[in-house]
């Protein structure tokens, strides 16, 4: 099945480059080709022992997937730090044993199983030495989730899956998480990356609440997967026969709808002659939020080419994220021609939203997720012409203090300072359902008012224990008609919101870092900051050092996974906190800068208020951004700064180190290209950038800044050189 003599080879230089990180991956190595791991492909994994493959054979197989913020997330590939059909059998066993162990006399078990639409295509050609066929290419979410359906049932744990002809089989996060609690299953999973790149998947457990578990149940669950020795499985056609496996209903989504139709009950009916656009992002959103804004009446335009598709082929850089401004260009240029003024928009699970809003000037807004979170909260509690919703605010530690202010103005009880993923927020649900307490709160969880994440997550149904896009586009469009109707949109609701709350603004940026360098990285930059915190961040003193990892104050870790979701720091300024973790599902460092309301700002009266807290607070993250990045050794300077935030970090040093001076060189030639074969050639430059997509778009904004500089500083402008300036200004 494999040279013996090519897998000591690899084995040996696996050990002589990475130490003992390197005999870890060899001995993983050997186990997945041994033929022990099943649906493993050990003839595919063969093919990988040619020394060129070291650094990708070292980090698929220097460990398992980790269990994090948000289950298991990751690319898709060959080996145990993979995504493929090996570990879903491997975690979905060990979800089954864990079910058997905790809840075996209860009768019989059940799960919900459910998929969104990625399907594996390899864009960044990771594997092309494999050629173009091999078992991974066209893997999808929904055979991961038949495959799981299978394991379910073979453990005798009946499994509800969605059929192939509803939604093309297709179901999202939060209406999964509803549908358990239905349906009285004892847990869940859903098959999907969120809004990661199109050659991730995952996946997310659930537990019997219907929200994903925290310590010490996610390390007792996380055990149970590490301790799998045998895969049972019995066919899905057979499994169907014997009712192990049993298709979901139109009924029980139709349930789903209803929570939220019955909350919209109070509010004005929709104005058909104002038009809502909805970008699904090529996730399965129009059968949530599109369903939704359909059955309550509102006239809803969805843009060309964005229904399901698992490549996202219609999304600008193939990133499905509301929180990526690049992603609703195309939505936003079909609103211009509708005549419409907003874009709603939602990742391929559909648990995150996405916001822009066109100006009166022609220009469009493109909303973070605390502001999005800050106009939702305030047009729910403190808005009369809102629902007056009462009672509980909840967020974390890195959400906009806005949602503070506001619950505190409603007389609403106010949880602030919670760790970073909305499990937290179900948590303090689950425990108010279980216990009566939470702390030392005694409340309902029909008590919850709102509850918000920055991250463009949202929850507002207590029933529904998973933040949810759905929601929040039905006030989003309620709110944006209302305003329409009194000629002002929701920049001047925001703005409004400010003046009367606190002039709050947060910016938060990312730091991709993949591979096994990456994760190394991150480990010495929160090492370094533990244990020699600056005295200073972005040029202000540092008063107050919070790390999560102090267990004096913040009680002993619960486990392994407890200690990761408090991998996180806090540095306190008289003007500004600094927030730095790394993130639980991707190879990133997450930077979070709140600037707290200048004391001789003023009424926030305008834009141009708004634009000058936006650039004080792009200021201070940026600077921080740097300072972190210099634990390492690196900077970026300017233009860089101005990539996105999805292109991983080596890939923004090699644009400012060696494209933009090629690209200098090309534009003051004497015999220059044409500017046509100057894009072509830019784009064939950055293509590493944003695999399987046309990296131009991401370009745009710091080759339009680079440009002008070089206009500044020299009186040699080409043709060429104007001609690039003026596209990229297009941006």
């Amino acid at each position: 099945m494999y040279d013996a003599n090519k897998l000591a080879t690899i084995c040996d230089a696996l050990r002589a480059r990475y130490g003992e990180a390197g005999d870890e991956a060899a001995r993983m190595l050997r186990k997945w080709l041994s033929g022990e791991v099943r649906f493993a492909n050990p003839e595919i994994i063969a093919r990988h022992l040619d020394e060129k493959h070291l650094p990708l054979v070292f980090d698929a197989f220097r460990q398992n997937v980790p269990f994090g913020t948000g289950g298991q997330r990751g690319p898709v590939g060959y080996g145990p730090n993979r995504i493929n059909l090996a570990n879903l059998a491997i975690t979905v066993q060990g979800h089954c044993n864990f079910l058997r162990a905790a809840h075996g006399d209860k009768g019989q078990l059940s799960v919900v199983v459910a998929s969104d639409v990625r399907v594996f295509k390899d864009f960044s050609g990771r594997y092309a030495f494999l050629g173009d066929e091999h078992p991974l290419i066209g893997v999808s979410s929904r055979s991961l989730g038949r495959l799981a359906c299978e394991i379910y049932a073979g453990n005798g744990i009946v499994a509800h899956f969605p059929p192939p002809d509803t939604h093309q089989g297709t179901m999202s996060t939060p209406e999964m998480a509803f549908q358990m609690r239905r349906l009285g299953a004892i847990g869940g999973i859903q098959m999907s990356a969120s809004h990661n790149p199109p050659d991730d998947n995952g996946l997310k457990i659930y537990n019997e609440f219907g929200s994903q578990p925290i310590a010490p149940e996610d390390e007792r669950l996380a055990a149970c997967m590490d301790n799998v020795h045998e895969v049972k499985t019995i066919d899905f056609d057979e499994g169907l026969k014997r009712g192990l496996i049993q298709w979901t209903t139109s009924e029980t989504h139709d349930e789903y709808i209803k929570v939220y139709t019955d909350m919209y009950a109070s509010m004005p009916a929709p104005d058909r002659d104002i038009p809502i656009v909805y970008a699904p992002l090529n996730g399965c959103g129009l059968s949530s939020v599109g369903d939704l804004l359909d059955r309550l009446g509102f006239n809803v335009l969805t843009p060309p080419g964005e229904g399901p598709d698992g490549s996202f082929s219609a999304v600008p850089l193939r990133a499905p994220n509301p929180e990526v401004s690049q992603a609703t260009v195309p939505a936003m240029e079909f609103a211009d021609q509708m005549g419409c003024g907003i874009v709603l928009s939602s990742d391929p699970d559909v648990d995150r939203v996405g916001l822009d809003v066109k100006l009166a000037d022609g220009h469009w807004h493109h909303f973070d997720g605390n502001q999005i979170a800050a106009v939702l909260c305030r047009f729910l509690m403190l808005d009369p012409r809102g629902p007056k919703r009462k009672g509980l605010v909840i967020e974390t530690f890195v959400t906009t203090r806005l949602l503070g202010a506001i619950g505190e103005k409603a007389n609403s009880v106010v949880i602030d300072d919670l760790p970073v993923g909305m499990k937290y927020v179900a948590d303090v649900l689950n425990e108010l359902e279980s216990k009566g307490r939470y702390r030392n709160i005694e409340l309902k969880p029909t008590d919850l008012a709102f509850a918000a994440e920055e991250s463009h997550g949202v929850m507002i149904a207590p029933f529904i224990r998973e933040k949810d896009a759905a929601p929040a586009c039905m006030y989003l469009a309620c709110l944006y008609q209302i305003l329409q109707r009194e000629g002002r949109t929701l920049l001047d609701y925001y703005i409004e919101t400010l003046s009367e709350l606190g002039a709050h603004e947060t910016v938060n940026r990312s730091i991709v870092m993949t591979g096994a360098d990456g994760a190394r990285d991150k480990d010495t930059i929160m090492l370094s900051l533990r244990e020699a915190p600056p005295k200073t961040m972005a040029g202000a003193e540092v008063r107050r050092v919070i790390d999560f990892w102090d267990e004096e104050k913040f009680g002993p870790f619960k486990g392994y996974t407890d200690q990761m979701s408090r991998n996180s720091i806090q540095f306190v300024t008289d003007d500004f906190i600094i927030a730095i973790r790394p993130s639980g599902t991707e190879p990133k460092l997450k930077v979070y800068c709140q600037l707290l309301p200048p004391k001789d700002l003023g009424p926030v009266k305008g834009k141009e208020t708004l634009a000058a807290l936006k650039k004080a607070a792009n200021r201070i993250a940026n600077l921080s951004y740097n300072e972190v990045l210099a634990i390492i050794g690196q900077k970026l300077g300017d233009v860089a700064l101005l990539l996105p935030d999805i292109i991983d970090l080596s890939q923004k040093v090699r644009f400012e180190r060696e494209i933009l001076p090629a690209l200098h060189g090309i534009l003051i030639a004497e015999e220059p290209m044409s500017f046509e074969e100057c894009l072509d050639w830019l784009r064939k430059e950055a293509a590493a950038m944003v695999p399987g997509a046309n990296a131009l778009p991401a370009l745009k904004g710091a080759v339009a800044h680079q440009c002008r500089k070089w206009l500044k500083e020299s009186d040699h402008h080409t043709s060429l050189l104007q001609q690039l300036s003026a596209w990229a200004e297009e941006h």
